[in-house]
């Protein structure tokens, strides 16, 4: 593994309105993984991301939330990307997945967006897709439900109630691969569903 920084984004969007909706299991296991580094998220000075600097497994890891809409996020990565000197293999984002059913954990590199708004961004952002993804599954929208509506809804009451473990293991999963690497990772948390 590379001794610079590994990148890890979790994806959301801003203020109150969004905190608890499926959009956002990305800054829900980022913000786990902000406990585990034993420090809190701080305002980067004109970039639209706020960032924590540190170690997790071992490693120096800078961890972002952007903080502009998800169909922003790109700028705010690849700003941070740049400022921190991180190529594309070592980010890793973390989001919400609509074609996972809730709460499994799926690990790859590279692929297409899959009309994910976020990951539109960043990949035109880094110029690539390449990067690494933790994607954390929502389900589908029941019955004609528009998935953009959906995304944007809490979960539901029995979800709530898994949600807790399911985003820890999540954040297990990013350190998983942080650690051991992406097909370490996938053998791991790829069998357990």
């Amino acid at each position: 593994m590379d001794d610079g920084h590994a990148l890890v984004v979790g994806l959301g969007n801003p203020g109150p309105r969004y905190a608890a909706t499926r959009h956002n299991a990305g800054f829900f296991v980022a913000d786990v993984l902000a406990e585990r580094m034993g420090g809190q998220f701080k305002a980067a000075r004109g970039r639209s991301v706020d960032v924590l600097e540190g170690r997790l497994v071992g490693r120096p890891v800078v961890l972002a939330k952007p903080t502009t809409f998800m169909n922003e996020s790109g700028g705010p990565v690849a700003s941070v990307a740049r400022f921190y000197k991180v190529p594309i293999e070592q980010i890793t984002v973390v989001h919400d997945e609509l074609d996972l059913p809730f709460g499994t954990v799926r690990l790859k590199r590279g692929g297409g967006e899959g009309g994910h708004n976020g990951l539109r961004s960043i990949a035109r952002s880094l110029g690539g897709t390449e990067f690494l993804r933790v994607r954390f599954g929502i389900g589908r929208p029941p019955g004609r439900q528009d998935p953009a509506d959906f995304v944007l809804r809490e979960f539901a009451t029995p979800e709530r109630k898994e949600l807790p473990v399911l985003v820890e293991r999540a954040a297990d999963a990013v350190e998983t691969l942080l650690r051991e690497g992406i097909e370490a990772a996938q053998n791991q948390f790829h069998a357990l569903d």
